[in-house]
């Protein structure tokens, strides 16, 4: 089954803005849609395994989207970008409901795009358990390197 696609797109980040704003609407279709017509297109969820191609990404977004909607920000977003290619490292601050009022979760995402026939579209997602501490940009490197 061929994916809806969304309106052509001005940049990588007109394709980030509305990756996200599906994100938190639990639009799938329009998620899905930012995604390149690749074969290899890669998503990791924090702590998760690596999900390859369009119908693997689809299925855990759609097992994401059964247990509502997401209230998210991105934030401290960082681009090395060229002509047709556009990265992007970025923190994920997820609003969670409790009793006890509300909590923040903290992911580090770093989300890839090409420029195609249609438009900028993500080739990978690849998103880490954070921390709130983890959220402020480092100055300097630790001792610790993969």
């Amino acid at each position: 089954m061929q994916k809806p696609k969304m309106p052509p797109v001005g940049s990588a980040d007109d394709t980030e803005t509305a990756f996200y704003e599906a994100l938190q609407n639990s639009d799938i279709d329009k998620l899905m849609g930012c995604w390149a017509d690749e074969d290899d297109i890669v998503c990791i969820h924090p702590g998760g395994g690596r999900l390859i191609g369009a119908a693997a990404i689809r299925a855990s977004f759609e097992g994401l989207f059964a247990n509502g909607s997401l209230r998210l920000n991105i934030e401290q977003v960082r681009r090395v970008e060229s002509m047709s290619a556009s990265v992007h490292s970025l923190v994920e601050r997820i609003e969670l409901l409790t009793d006890e009022g509300p909590r923040y979760a903290y992911v580090l995402a770093t989300n890839t795009y090409l420029k195609t026939a249609q438009g900028w579209r993500i080739t990978t997602h690849h998103a880490s358990p954070g921390s709130a501490q983890q959220s402020f940009e480092a100055g300097s490197v630790s001792g610790l390197l993969h």
